[in-house]
């Protein structure tokens, strides 16, 4: 199993994804609920909400979201999009991110001093949130990408999944064993991106 640095550092939005993991449904759970859990919140909020789709729910995700793109996308474009979409169907799972907005807006009511604040803050700890669920995926061998289709498709998902409406959609991330070649990755110097004062 990887340790934390490495997981930090081998961490990238893998494209290409197939069904055959080797890590178990239950397995699955447990890392993503470990994220849930103990992801920081602003006042300790938990507003985060996660959806986890597998097999037949995560196949049903992207063919409803084909579905709507076909709508609005030019049919002599199409065929990129519909490529994109079964690379994401291929994958074993999908990873839905929501945030409770009945949590932030009764925070707004009971700090108004920090009314402005709180939708920010809710932005933050989702990206947390998205953030340990991916490298903790990344600790099981398997590969993820972020994906926004969220205006586009969430009303569909909170009907077809009877999810709650006062949740917002924050993003996809479809998962599953990586195949094929990670491109090179580009790091800027650290040193334009890091001050140290004190030491």
């Amino acid at each position: 199993m990887k340790d934390f640095y490495t997981a930090i550092k081998d961490r990238r939005s893998h494209y290409g994804l197939s069904k055959e993991v080797k890590v178990s449904d239950q397995r699955i759970k447990e890392v993503i609920e470990h994220s849930v859990v103990h992801t920081p919140t602003a006042f300790n909020s938990q507003s985060g909400r996660v959806v986890v789709l597998l097999k037949k729910d995560h196949d049903k995700l992207w063919e409803l979201t084909e579905s709507v793109l076909k709508k609005i996308v030019p049919e002599t474009q199409f065929q990129a999009t519909k490529d994109k979409m079964d690379a994401f169907k291929a994958a074993y799972g999908t990873v839905l991110f929501f945030e409770d907005q009945e949590i932030v807006t009764g925070l707004q009511e009971q700090f108004p001093l920090y009314k402005d604040n709180f939708p920010v803050w809710s932005n933050q700890a989702s990206g947390m949130l998205q953030y340990n669920v991916w490298t903790s995926l990344e600790v099981e061998g398997l590969g993820a990408s972020l994906q926004h289709y969220n205006e586009l498709i969430e009303e569909l998902v909170k009907k077809e999944w009877a999810i709650d409406s006062k949740w917002t959609l924050m993003s996809q991330m479809p998962f599953g064993n990586p195949v094929g070649e990670l491109s090179a990755k580009e790091i800027k110097p650290v040193e334009d991106r890091l001050l140290t004062f004190g030491a």
